[in-house]
């Protein structure tokens, strides 16, 4: 049953921060596709297709179960001021539908419309925005079981993750949940009052642990449950098209500066700050896994430059309106380095994140996530500041890691029934040809 709106969530138009917010969301609806490319080309030719589909399949699944139920499990509290459930979500169905958003009211004679905050954005143009945010992390998971899944389940698994997992931590971090900044949020629990934790508010500005944390997580618990590609081991899965990869990285870092710069809500010099401390960061990742590669394989390698341009993107999600451009150097090229040696774990641990999920979105998003209670500005540690915001960061991080964790095994077990793998022969064959009946490269 939908709850109606008070009138304090009326207002007028910013129209420079709503034409911001909607090219950002543009921008981050880019990033889809463009994963269906960096993903793509890092298949082997006979699971290209159905790698994209992936990507494909998630955006026409979360886009619907948002508009119905998503936004309302996110942020309906917000706008309805009803409260929520246990600090861990919103009531799905006071704003089912999402057709209250678009309610008006006359004051002076002129129009007021539902709007985010005291943003001056439209609260339609906001669920737009966040939209694209749930879009892609359940996309990002794919990567962690290509060329094995039936995709019928992958699809089943879309809704349901985002709603178990996406939307509970979406509000519980960016709608006022238990790991907010809120005055009954993680800090104030922590710390004991809210006075003197209000310095200390978790921070993640644009996903570190909605976003990252969580999809590589959650890959990390389907490469388990799912288990390996036939011949994990022993047989070379290359690469099949190296220049896909750099387009979607490409395509990535254009989308990402409206992921982390859009997150501000507002074209101003906060925008501008994030969008620098994007790029920087994102350059040196780059550089840091280069680094390690060169000094590792003696080579360094056009997949290592994109796989580190996404770490450094990844990592500076959560910090880039708390650091400085230096410290998100630093940040850039800590979470380079550290991926390029992460994304060798899986052969010590014997499971198979096919596309490095694992190692580049769980490895740099704990790293950018935990990072900032080191070098942001206001609070960090290597600023002369306490431990407080080092020891929030933390304890949001490994809260996010259990709850994924343990809902995303939940929910892969409950699939289990309806079958999680294609059978041997069409893995062997193909799986663009058994789930699709298509080739994306005909040879006759």
């Amino acid at each position: 049953m939908t709850v109606a709106l008070p009138d304090t969530v009326f207002g007028s138009i910013d129209s420079g921060n709503t034409a911001w917010v909607i090219m950002s969301a543009a921008l981050v609806l880019l990033m889809t596709p463009a994963l269906a490319f960096f993903y793509g080309g890092l298949t082997r030719a006979k699971s290209v297709l159905n790698m994209m589909m992936m990507s494909f399949g998630a955006l026409g699944v979360v886009t619907i179960v948002y508009i119905l139920w998503g936004f309302s499990m996110s942020f309906g509290n917000t706008l309805t001021g009803t409260g929520d459930i246990g600090g861990i979500f919103s009531n799905p169905f006071a704003l089912f539908g999402s057709d209250q958003l678009m309610q008006t009211k006359e004051v002076g004679g002129v129009t007021h419309v539902v709007v985010w905050g005291t943003t001056g954005i439209p609260a339609i143009v906001f669920l737009a925005f966040q939209l694209t945010f749930a879009v892609i992390t359940v996309a990002l998971i794919s990567g962690a079981i290509a060329e094995r899944v039936k995709f019928s389940t992958w699809l089943l698994f879309s809704g349901l993750f985002a709603t178990i997992v996406y939307f509970p931590l979406a509000h519980m971090v960016w709608g006022g949940g238990i790991l907010s900044g809120s005055e009954d949020g993680i800090a104030a629990m922590m710390f004991g009052s809210t006075d003197g934790a209000a310095n200390v508010a978790p921070i993640d500005f644009a996903g570190g642990t909605v976003v990252h944390i969580n999809a590589g997580m959650a890959g990390l618990v389907l490469a388990l449950i799912v288990g390996k590609r036939k011949g994990f081991g022993k047989t070379a899965f290359r690469p099949h098209n190296i220049p896909f990869v750099m387009l979607g990285a490409a395509l990535l870092w254009f989308g990402w500066f409206g992921f982390n710069a859009g997150s501000e809500l507002g074209a101003d010099a906060t925008a501008g700050l994030v969008w620098v401390n994007t790029s920087v960061a994102t350059a040196a990742a780059m550089i840091g896994w280069l680094a390690v590669e060169w000094f590792r394989d003696g080579r360094p390698t056009s997949v290592g430059a994109a796989s580190g341009v996404v770490a450094g993107l990844v990592a500076i999600t959560p910090a880039c309106a708390a650091l400085t451009p230096i410290g998100s150097i630093a940040l850039g090229l800590v979470a380079g380095a550290l991926a390029a040696v992460a994304i060798s774990l899986k052969y010590k641990f014997g499971f198979d994140d096919s596309l490095d999920v694992v190692g580049v979105h769980l490895v740099a998003g704990l790293w950018g996530t935990v990072g900032i209670g080191l070098l942001a500005k206001d609070s960090g540690v290597l600023y002369g500041h306490d431990f407080r915001q080092l020891a929030v960061q933390t304890v949001v991080a490994l809260t996010a890691l259990a709850f994924t964790a343990v809902l995303t095994a939940i929910i892969a077990f409950a699939l289990k029934p309806l079958g999680w793998r294609v059978d041997d022969e069409a893995e062997f064959v193909g799986i663009d040809a058994s789930e699709h009946a298509e080739s994306a490269y005909e040879t006759a």
